[in-house]
């Protein structure tokens, strides 16, 4: 169950530092994910570049609750060139600096890997031997147990928290070594100094300290500056915010030497130069660290904290109201970029990229999403209290009713459906698709049918519909479902692959034959997101009071987009479900429609309520803690676990 994806704020920025999953479906422990892998340092020095591979994943994984550091676990990927003149040697030297030297002086351990020691290939063109050589790459994925996965902290700076400063904590200390950063590939330049993590036992006391100022709320926003440096840091955590942030360099970029240069207070130029490297420096420089977001009332107390754990920090900007990412040298801006356009610089090369794998027109759609300033981001608009349990005065009066989850080879969100029913006092029963064809288990029993999604046959196109035909050329199947769909006391939910299915048996469901068929996305892609539907009035059982609200929700799926038969199907079928976008409106636009449905449909019932189907996951994200981003006030429960205690309340 995932609590923490790589997804950001109510704007959906990919900029999360960590994964963070739970362990059940009660509870709020979890496990943590990182990575870390600084590649292009190995072409100066191997070594260094293992060492910061580590760093990075540290520091990434420090944005969720991990006390212990000693708890934390590596997976150590190595890539090298085997034979190759040097290679050897590197690889050798850098597996010693990683497992023998500094993992013992962290206290963590490096239990798993793999290797690929053919990372070189030649062929030959125009009658020359031609030759790529890939430099020696360790990739560092760090995994720990997390005590709370609802302490998670992402980059999205807040702009509701009152005034606010950002604080970069420098394990670099100062030292802005520009070796193999992007700056200076932009520049087809290597460098000859690169970054490195000098000393372990300083990591260990960032990682404490990030934690324990976590842990007593010190800390609004946290992004690690260890992959493109402070300036690229900043401008995620704006992104993410959508909002401006300054950046004052005096601090960053400070030089003794310049107050024994007469006339330089009042002749600039003279340090130019200079004064350039330093700037870049402070900017680009890929070290350690990471850049915070605190109340400026709390500043004293969380740099009193950090300087007592022997670290580097200082405050280096704050939010801004003007939507630019401002950079101040001298109280005058050397830079003042509108927000937007740098966003649309930063997404660019995955624009290029998606528009030539994807559908253009859903790509350029998405791209020019940035473009919308007045975009509020996802928001939840709700026609109930979520925190009333409907369900509760029939928890204790009679026996949990019995509701069949199916499951069938690929399916894989059963586990999920079962958990929300059981929560909304059903007894579920794990049925598969193979006791119902050789009659081990009959429909009899149970008050509801519940099909989940999933990769059914593997995901091949039309998986849904075949695992449908699977029970209509299935003479003892087909007549299960028909004697089931026919009582007048039977419910059942289709979801996603289940969905799909359950669409190819409306000639079994009375009240379907309306609904429309589910093909593959417009975007011509798999789409796993959190988007925005609008529950509208409808009969259906499960969203019974809940018509009008507008509410995020999960969706995975590869053949979403709803295909009616004819005209009069698509006007005849009663949606249950539509997307909208962040003002509230149906939406076609993607992604915020993610499979390109008329309309917006994305659920549809039948005339009594008891069959309904839709293609978004809500039992993905019935608890808060599951959703990618909720409004502060919701509690336990997400406003999706309504439509689980509606069919509770349905069955008396």
């Amino acid at each position: 169950m995932s609590a923490r994806d790589q997804m950001v704020g109510p704007w959906q920025v990919p900029v999360s530092d960590c994964a963070v999953t739970l362990m059940d479906f009660g509870g709020y422990a979890g496990e943590a994910f990182a990575m870390g892998e600084r590649t292009p340092l190995a072409v100066i020095d191997a070594p260094a570049s293992g060492r910061m591979a580590v760093g990075e994943a540290l520091t990434n994984l420090a944005a969720a609750a991990v006390p212990d550091l000693g708890r934390v676990k590596l997976s150590a990927n190595w890539m090298a060139a085997a034979g190759y003149p040097g290679e050897d040697a590197a690889l050798f030297d850098t597996v010693r600096t990683v497992a023998l030297e500094l993992a013992p002086a962290l206290g963590v351990s490096i239990p798993v890997g793999k290797d690929s020691l053919s990372m070189r290939t030649t062929w030959r063109e125009g009658g020359e031997t031609r030759e790529v050589v890939a430099p020696l790459s360790l990739i560092v994925s760090a995994f720990a147990p997390c005590e709370d996965a609802r302490r998670t902290l992402t980059p999205q700076l807040r702009t509701d928290r009152g005034v606010t400063e950002l604080v970069l904590v420098d394990l670099g200390r100062g030292q802005n070594r520009l070796g193999a950063s992007i700056l200076a590939q932009v520049y087809a330049q290597i460098g000859d100094r690169t970054p490195d993590l000098d000393d372990p036992a300083e990591l260990k006391r960032f990682f404490s300290a990030i934690q324990a100022l976590a842990q007593d709320g010190l800390l609004l926003a946290y992004h690690d500056r260890s992959d493109g440096g402070l300036f690229a840091a900043a401008c995620e955590m704006a992104f993410a915010g959508r909002c401006g942030v300054t950046l004052n360099l005096d601090l960053l970029c400070y030089d003794p030497l310049a107050h024994d240069v007469d006339g330089n207070e009042r002749r600039p130029e003279l340090m130019r130069g200079r004064d350039l490297e330093r700037v870049l420096g402070a900017l680009f420089a890929e070290e350690l660290g990471a850049l915070v977001q605190v109340r400026a009332d709390d500043r004293g107390i969380v740099m009193t904290r950090l300087t007592e754990a022997g670290l580097h920090a200082q405050v280096v900007g704050t939010p801004n109201d003007r939507d630019e990412v401002r950079l101040v040298r001298n109280a005058k801006p050397v830079l003042a970029e509108k927000r937007v356009d740098l966003q649309r610089a930063w997404s660019e090369v995955s624009y290029r990229m998606q528009a030539l794998r994807d559908d253009p027109e859903c790509a350029r759609e998405e791209f020019d999403r940035i473009l919308d300033a007045r975009d509020a981001g996802l928001a939840a608009h709700l026609s109930f209290d979520p925190a009333e349990d409907v369900g509760a005065p029939f928890a204790t009066r009679s026996a949990r009713p019995r509701v069949a989850v199916l499951r069938e080879q690929g399916v894989n969100g059963h586990v999920e459906l079962a958990a929300a029913f059981a929560r909304a006092g059903f007894e579920a029963i794990d049925v598969h698709m193979s006791d119902i064809l050789s009659g081990r288990t009959a429909l009899g029993g149970f008050k509801g049918v519940v099909a989940p999604g999933g990769f059914s046959y593997g995901d091949v196109l039309g998986a849904g519909e075949g695992w449908a035909k699977s029970i209509l050329f299935n003479a003892r199947a087909r007549d299960e479902f028909a004697a089931f769909f026919a009582r007048r006391d039977s419910f059942a939910l289709g979801v996603c692959n289940g969905c799909q299915m359950m669409a190819a048996l409306a000639p079994l469901i009375p009240g379907a034959a309306a609904w429309p068929r589910f093909v593959r996305n417009r975007s011509e892609q798999f789409e796993a997101r959190y988007v925005a539907v609008e529950i509208v009035p409808s009969p259906s059982l499960f969203f019974a009071g809940m018509a009008g609200s507008r509410i995020p929700v999960a969706v995975a799926h590869g053949e979403g987009r709803a295909v009616f038969a004819t005209e009069d199907s698509r006007r005849g079928a009663l949606v249950a479900a539509r997307f909208v976008d962040h003002r509230g409106q149906p939406t076609e636009r993607y992604p915020l429609n993610p499979n390109g449905s008329p309309e917006g449909i994305t659920a549809v019932t039948t005339a009594d309520g008891r069959f309904t189907i839709l293609m978004p996951h809500p039992e993905r994200v019935f608890r808060t803690v599951q959703c990618s981003w909720h409004p502060e006030d919701w509690g336990e429960d997400s406003p999706w676990m309504r439509m689980f205690r509606n069919a509770r309340v349905w069955v008396g």
